[in-house]
């Protein structure tokens, strides 16, 4: 009888525990989503739809197309879909980009000392002042909004690229270079490794900071996208619509921001191991 009691007690509180974690990481949410749709409900106001009506467009908008689109509309591949691959391409460029110079100029103090103005310089400069010069430059079309999202997103990685290399033990440079192990080997076995921890917390920065180019880049001088959406929607006074958007780019941010923690705890592992070891 106490077995039988025993194994319908352990069932009852994993569930409480399960839903104590669902409530400490969510409540706070579910919360603020109560408030919102009693304050909205009873302040009728045509600025402030309710979320069970942004709901209700987001699903007219995004997901009553037919079946052999899996149930997506069309608006989800003129303009969702168009935005995320501008999105991963700048910021892959970015990324790319900023760990090859951040390793070139953080192995040399000479370079660094040399293009450090200059690259202060440039990340003080907002991405979205350019969007006029990058329009006379490189037109209207997903070149100049890739640019864009590139330009503005690249900083966080370089810089933490250059702080990550620089800050590499040296003990473990001197004792690579006493086994005779080559520059290449080196970088590959012992810098980027070392440096691993900085350049993926630049590349998580850079990635929120792209999800907001990528909507900046899309309010001017555009014909599809995400931004382009929300813009038109406000222009034409369809104020649920604008909210559908708003709430899609956050949970796109949300989503990534997910994402990337999976793969970056995958990736690090091997870092947090050696530091419960040490």
């Amino acid at each position: 009888m106490t077995c039988i009691l025993t194994s319908n007690a352990k069932p009852g509180k994993h569930v409480a525990r399960m839903l104590k974690a669902f409530l400490v990481r969510f409540g706070l949410v579910i919360a603020l989503l109560f408030i919102w749709q009693c304050v909205t409900f009873y302040a009728n106001s045509i600025f402030f739809p309710t979320p069970i009506d942004i709901i209700k467009c987001a699903f007219d908008l995004w997901l009553s197309g037919p079946a052999s689109q899996f149930f997506l509309t069309d608006m989800v591949f003129t303009d969702i879909i168009p935005s995320i691959g501008r999105l991963f391409v700048g910021w892959l460029v970015a990324v790319i980009a900023g760990v090859l110079l951040g390793v070139l100029v953080g192995r040399s103090r000479t370079l660094l000392r040399m293009v450090n103005p200059a690259v202060q310089f440039l990340r003080a400069v907002p991405g979205p002042a350019l969007i006029p010069v990058f329009i006379i430059l490189l037109g209207t079309e997903t070149t100049m909004r890739v640019t864009l999202i590139a330009f503005g997103s690249v900083w966080p990685v370089l810089l933490n690229t250059i702080e990550g290399v620089r800050t590499v033990d040296p003990v473990q440079l001197d004792t690579a270079r006493a086994f005779r192990l080559g520059p290449v080997t080196r970088l590959f076995r012992i810098v980027l490794p070392a440096a691993s921890p900085k350049i993926l917390a630049g590349a998580r920065v850079s990635l929120s900071l792209a999800v907001i180019l990528m909507v900046v880049s899309e309010l001017v001088a555009s014909t599809n996208g995400i931004g382009f959406q929300i813009l038109n929607a406000q222009m034409l006074l369809m104020l649920t619509e604008v909210w559908c958007g708003i709430v899609l780019l956050a949970f796109l941010g949300f989503g990534l921001n997910a994402l990337y923690e999976i793969g970056e705890h995958r990736l690090l592992h091997w870092h947090r191991g050696a530091r419960r070891r040490a």
